[in-house]
């Protein structure tokens, strides 16, 4: 009989949607997704859509004035949501565009 031990490691699954609880959360998060996409819109429109589905996709649907399955469409990996769609959806989650100048 042997004395070894088990050194497995238990993972368990982590989704961004836990940690987006409030705006501050949401719009940290948006923020370092606009700075690690460069020029990925579809990176940006998937990072919406992670915050979209944390705080219900169903009511910000709704609160945006789309349908659910039209905006699971436009913020999902194969989506190109309209700039116009990008701010309803923000607006429906209480954020907004911020514009800064960028230092040379």
């Amino acid at each position: 009989m042997s004395n070894r031990t088990s050194n497995s490691l238990e993972t368990t699954r982590w989704d961004v949607q836990d940690h987006l609880r409030t705006p501050e959360d949401c719009a940290a998060y948006l923020e370092a997704a606009i700075e690690e996409a460069g020029d990925d819109p579809a990176f940006i429109a998937r990072a919406l859509g992670d915050v979209a589905r944390a705080q219900g996709m169903a009511q910000t649907a709704r609160t945006a004035g789309l349908s659910r399955e039209g905006l699971y469409k436009a913020l999902s990996a194969e989506g190109n949501p309209s700039f116009a769609t990008v701010v309803k959806v923000l607006a429906a989650l209480g954020l907004r565009l911020h514009v800064e100048s960028v230092s040379a």
